[in-house]
């Protein structure tokens, strides 16, 4: 059963958005992520034939962008955070994939260039990015801006890029960890520019990914967020104008924070949606599950159970929503994002965890909801920075 909204203050726009929303994480997102988390093979999730691609054509159809009005950016924020929690009930590895899909649109946009706005943000785009910034040799550290490692010139690099006359030259390789890496169209690359600055030598480039020079590896095979596919790139002298570099060294680690803000406070309010789908399959699980000669519901320690992820959910979505709000409308602060995506995946984790508790030995069995999401809420602890590495840097702005 649906659990109700208590938001405060949401327009008749607003809502007609979350239930427009819920309805595609209903009839599309949902079944398309059960389906594609039963696929053995991680290549099949992305083949030709896949339903996967119908999940992306049928989500630009509805046309979210349109409904976001950028002249009341409380309203924006508002559907945005809607639609995360509703796309994250409905399969966390789809939101989070439709979400990294407009990283390329975000950066031509912020890059003021009319000639990149019309090349990878103009309407009808169907571009899919990805955020290419881990590579085999670092993760969670090329996020840390305010730790002493971000600019120690010891610490080497595994992609770079080297301006050559009005191009710049990219080597190397990112990460079997890229999400969308297998898909995109387009790279929304984080590599090294200058080499003696460490991290902080760094640069941002919008990269398409079909040009000479990329290649990528087999589609990684994963424990969780089966359908969210993640792979390694390849770039071998791959050469991009110069223009395509759309954040340098004077400003990376500034948009490293920024990105960083960004996409753990979308984390936060797509795995609330998460913690909720678990919440409701065991609430309606222990109405119709009979033990004992009465629903599970009726004995004490399930109720306690039920309530106790529900309060768990509840103050996670508070959290998630008051956080997304602010740093949608104010000049983010990092701490706050990263208390978000930590609490509310973990959160996801144990409430997940507790559902797979109510339905007892049927809650093990992929026959049954809960254990994928259980799995998916594991991932989301790692993902878009290590929690525990997170909390260092949000500790460190304390």
């Amino acid at each position: 059963m649906p659990l109700e909204d208590i938001d405060v203050g949401l327009s008749n726009e607003e809502g007609a958005v979350r239930d427009l929303v819920h309805k595609f994480a209903a009839e599309v997102v949902r079944p398309a992520g059960e389906e594609l988390d039963r696929l053995a093979d991680p290549s099949d999730v992305i083949a030709a034939d896949s339903i996967l691609w119908g999940v992306f054509e049928k989500y630009r159809e509805l046309g979210l962008e349109d409904d976001v009005s950028e002249d009341d950016p409380i309203a924006a924020a508002r559907i945005r955070y809607l639609v995360n929690e509703e796309l994250g009930w409905g399969d966390s590895g789809l939101a989070v994939s439709l979400g990294v899909a407009g990283f390329p649109s975000l950066f031509a946009n912020l890059s003021g260039n009319p000639e990149l706005v019309e090349r990878f943000a103009s309407p009808g785009n169907t571009e899919i990015g990805c955020w290419a910034v881990t590579e085999p040799d670092h993760g969670s550290d090329t996020l840390g801006v305010n730790m002493p490692h971000f600019d120690d010139a010891s610490i080497r690099p595994n992609c770079t890029a080297t301006l050559e006359g009005d191009e710049y030259v990219i080597r190397g390789k990112k990460a079997a960890w890229v999400s969308n890496g297998s898909i995109a169209t387009v790279a929304t690359l984080f590599c090294t520019i200058d080499p003696s600055q460490g991290f902080k030598g760094g640069g941002v480039a919008l990269v398409p990914l079909d040009l000479p020079g990329v290649s990528r590896g087999k589609p990684l095979d994963k424990i969780g967020q089966r359908a969210l596919n993640q792979g390694e790139i390849f770039f071998d002298d791959v050469r991009i104008p110069a223009q395509y570099m759309v954040v340098g060294t004077d400003a990376y680690s500034g948009i490293v924070e920024m990105v960083l803000a960004t996409a753990n406070a979308a984390m936060g309010t797509i795995f609330v949606g998460v913690a909720r789908a678990a919440l409701e399959h065991a609430l309606a699980y222990s109405r119709e599950r009979v033990q004992g000669g009465v629903p599970i519901f009726e004995h004490q320690n399930v109720k306690t159970k039920i309530f106790r992820m529900f309060s768990r959910m509840e103050a996670a979505r508070a959290l998630a929503r008051r956080v997304f709000l602010y740093n949608s409308t104010q000049p983010p602060l990092i701490e706050y994002s990263i208390a978000s995506k930590t609490f509310c995946t973990q959160t996801a984790f144990d409430v997940a965890s507790d559902a797979v508790q109510v339905y007892g030995g049927n809650g093990l069995s992929r026959e049954y909801p809960v254990e994928k999401l259980l799995r998916d809420a594991r991932a989301s602890m790692i993902e878009d920075g290590c929690n525990d590495v997170l909390g260092l840097v949000a500790a460190g702005k304390l």
